[in-house]
This record gives structure tokens, sequence and C-alpha cells, in this order.
């Protein structure tokens, strides 16, 4: 149902199968299953995530997962009730998103470049660092989810517009501007990977994917992506445990609000469906906004 009726993306799916699969053998170690689970035995497996240890997020997700499972059971007449249905989720605060500074950003960038145009160099060695200069350039230009630059069409890097399609969750298309250093940076990569297979024909003809991989999707993974941005990061001198793609999204958010850019642009560029999703990033108006008056109020001296 997930996948056929709402267009579920697989990585939902996925985090949906495990979040179950838990909850089943929960259920099983009661003597239970998901047709016969009563309140009280969804109560003593939210128990048990917390004495497992699992924030607040995470016991709230797998929640969720229950109820839609129950949901759907007795909407197609599984059960006769819905076990859910009074039960509230752990309570949990929203925290800020991690942000990375301008200048933390740079110093990445710059790193990640390193030795591409050195000709001395290995080709394989120039490869992979203009890879990883193409990927962070276009992520930090563009804000996309990691999901989405990984399986980015090889014919991103060579649209004449300023702009690319991505197909992003659930399907849905939306237009992102890709600016003119993401776009220099993409063409440097795709030209020395093109240069490479003109020397040496065993590397093969190019497919599909801008960002191909030896990988079951034919692209590079997210979890290859994350491995080399924090060695990346830790080159650059940078905690490793702060830089993942997905704190870099929330640097192009984060500075394009702080610069003056509108929530509602800020929303399109994310593909964000709901604008309360964005609006985790109000902080950074907030801080602008104090920052204007301070600065350009007649009466902030006084």
């Amino acid at each position: 149902m997930m996948a056929a009726e709402r267009g579920a993306a697989r990585n939902t799916l996925d985090a949906y199968r495990r979040d179950l699969e838990d909850y089943a053998g929960f259920l099983a170690s009661e003597g239970q299953g998901p047709l016969d689970a009563s309140t009280e035995a969804i109560r003593a497996y939210l128990d048990d995530l917390a004495a497992r240890g699992l924030k607040a997020s995470s016991a709230a997700r797998r929640l969720s997962a229950v109820k839609q499972l129950h949901k759907f059971l007795y909407g197609e007449t599984y059960r006769t009730d819905d076990p859910t249905v009074a039960l509230a989720g752990p309570k949990r605060g929203r925290p800020l998103p991690k942000v990375m500074s301008i200048d933390d950003v740079d110093r990445l960038l710059a790193v990640a470049a390193e030795g591409v145009d050195d000709a001395g160099r290995p080709m394989g060695e120039r490869i992979r660092a203009a890879r990883l200069s193409a990927l962070l350039e276009a992520l930090y230009g563009t804000g996309l989810r990691v999901s989405e630059l990984v399986a980015l069409p090889a014919s991103a890097a060579r649209v004449r517009e300023p702009i690319i399609t991505v197909r992003g969750k659930g399907g849905k298309e939306r237009l992102v501007p890709l600016n003119d250093r993401a776009k220099a940076s993409l063409a440097r990569y795709v030209a020395l990977r093109d240069e490479a297979r003109s020397r040496d024909r065993a590397l093969g003809a190019p497919n599909a994917w801008l960002f191909p991989a030896d990988s079951e999707s034919g692209h590079l993974t997210r979890q290859a992506f994350a491995r080399d941005l924090k060695a990346c990061a830790a080159a650059a001198g940078l905690s490793a445990d702060a830089v993942s793609p997905h704190v870099l999204r929330h640097a192009f958010a984060s500075h394009l609000l702080h610069n003056g850019a509108d929530l509602r642009v800020v929303q399109q560029l994310l593909g964000h469906a709901d604008i309360s999703t964005t609006q985790i990033y109000t902080h950074v108006i907030d801080e602008r906004l104090k920052s204007l008056v301070r600065d350009l109020h007649p009466l902030a001296d006084d």
C-alpha cells in the first residue's frame, strides 16, 4: 500500500520495514501478533524502546509506523478495532539543525578540490577528487537531498540552462537552480572522466547516472558519499561528526535565509511539501532581524 498507493520512496519503505520488523519481533516475544495485539502490548513495546535507550524522535517514528499499520489493518477489515487510537507518542523537542559556518564550508570545498588540476597525479585520484568536489559544490549550491544528488542523471552536467530538473520524494519533480560554480565543478568532473575513458576503453561506456558506481542502483550510494565527505572534513580540520550531507543541506538553507532569501523560496528549493518543515530555520531569520534592528534603528544605541 505504501508503495502502490502513496508512492513512498525506497528509503521510506526500508525504514518502515525495519520499524515494523522490530515491532513484530517484540509482539512475538509476548505471544501476540499485529492481528491480535492489544493496546497494553503496544504500550509495553514503547516502554521497551525507552529501556533500550532510543531517543524520543526515534520512538515517535516507530510508533508512527505502528499506527499506520494498524490503521491499514482496520481499514481493510483485518481487524475490527485499532489499538493505537488512544496512544500518544513521546514528547520531543524540535532541535535546531546543525549549521556550518560559511568559512568552514569554504575550507571543506577547497580541500575537496585539491589535486584535481594536478596533471602529475594519477588520473584515478584526480577523478575521485573531482567527483567529491562536484558532489559538494552541487550539494551546497542546490540544497538537494543526498538521495536526489547521488541519483542525478548524466544529463544534469550538460544542461545549457542554469536549472536542472530533480525527482524528489514521492516521484515529485521540481526545478532547482544550478550556480556557475557548481556547473563548472560538474563539467570538470565529467571532462576528466571522459578523458580517462578515451584513454582506457576498459573503463566502459558511460551509463545513465552522473555519478556511476558498481552498486545495485548503478550510481554512487549515500553511504559511500557520506564516508568520503567525513574523510574530507577530517582533512580540512573539521569535526567529522559535525559534517554530513544533511548538514550541508542545512547550511544551504540557513545561509540563504541569513542573506535575505524568502522562506517560501527556500521551501521550494528544498522540496518541502509543507512550509512548517522549512520553519525550523526561522531562528536564522530571527537573528537576522535582531541584527537589522540593532544596527539600523535610530534608537538602537539608547
